[in-house]
């Protein structure tokens, strides 16, 4: 039978298809726009199912916050190429989604993918796209945050995208403060805001492995005679496990070893801070690497984050951030 070019332009305009597989699909279904809608549907699902395995490692992520910047989501959308990924109509795509869950107040990503679009779930649509595009397309995760004030930044290339929960302290500089301390986020990739919420197992077996680490460095560097200075091996790994114990026992080390080596008592209470401090730094490093608030500002090497914060204004505070990634 005869397609006419209009019948395959408006079914590419529904399903955004290609023109040669709108044209194959209407004379699959005889000419019938639902059945066309269906073939290609049924086209996607076998595409989705032989590409199920594939990963898709590139892809947007797209930011949204609310227009009193009190609630934030994050999107990501992945594919398996980058060419993809740069495409306008799979870029436009990823805001269309991003946008629906706002708007929806989704909270979960199995919200966004219940959701409908196109008179289809959001899940039924990506399979359709899978079967447009001819690779996999997924939603690979979907965060929200809420709170007073909300920073977000997306870094180049939108491979990654960050959301802030702050209280700014009264400080009129804090929404490009709190901007420069989603940058950091998107850089450093911590995983959680401060170390009391590490579980104590996970600290004790991060531990272990922490000092077997150093262990076999400083024997590698030792035995290969690489000049590099040998790495203090950390008793702890956490804030969290430094008691008041603990570092009172620290303090009585440090005394000993000063009277040792014959440095003066009175001139004790000016080294003994600066040594407890780099006690501290040799026994957190698990917090440097993990914590947002002991790690290292980005911008400021002289300080945490937490400092910087606190320089900022004694009341401002983070109260929850989210970081979203493809790749």
């Amino acid at each position: 039978m005869s397609i006419s070019v209009k019948d395959v332009s408006e079914l590419r305009k529904a399903t955004g298809a290609g023109m040669m597989d709108c044209k194959q699909a209407l004379k699959e279904s005889d000419g019938d726009f639902e059945g066309a809608l269906d073939y290609l549907r049924k086209k996607g699902q076998k595409v989705a199912a032989k590409r199920a395995d594939r990963d898709a490692n590139e892809g947007v992520v797209v930011a949204l916050v609310n227009g009193d910047g009190t609630q934030g989501s994050l999107l990501a959308l992945s594919s398996e190429t980058d060419f993809v990924a740069k495409n306008e109509e799979f870029i436009g795509f990823a805001n269309s989604l991003a946008d629906l869950a706002a708007s929806n107040n989704a909270a979960t990503k199995e919200d966004v993918l219940a959701l409908e679009i196109d008179g289809m779930t959001v899940a039924e649509k990506l399979v359709e796209k899978t079967g447009i595009i001819g690779e996999k397309i997924e939603v690979s995760d979907y965060q929200t945050v809420t709170g007073d004030t909300i920073a977000s930044y997306i870094h180049a290339g939108s491979k990654i995208g960050v959301l802030v929960s702050f209280k700014d302290g009264g400080n009129t500089e804090a929404p490009n403060f709190f901007r420069s301390v989603a940058m950091h986020i998107a850089a450093m990739s911590p995983s959680i805001l401060h170390p009391s919420e590490f579980e104590e197992d996970f600290v004790k077996n991060e531990t272990e492995a922490l000092r077997a680490q150093i262990i076999s460095e400083n024997e590698t560097n030792a035995r290969e005679n690489l000049g590099k200075p040998q790495k203090n091996v950390p008793q702890f790994a956490s804030q969290r496990q430094l008691t008041d114990e603990v570092m009172a026992e620290a303090e009585e080390a440090i005394k000993a070893q000063l009277k040792e080596e014959g440095k003066p008592e009175k001139i004790w209470d000016k080294i003994v801070p600066g040594k407890l401090e780099r006690f501290v730094q040799d026994n957190t490093l698990l917090d440097q690497e993990r914590c947002l608030l002991s790690q290292t500002y980005a911008l400021d090497d002289t300080k945490t984050v937490e400092a910087a914060i606190k320089a900022l204004s004694d009341d401002a505070e983070i109260l929850a951030f989210r970081r979203v990634a493809v790749g």
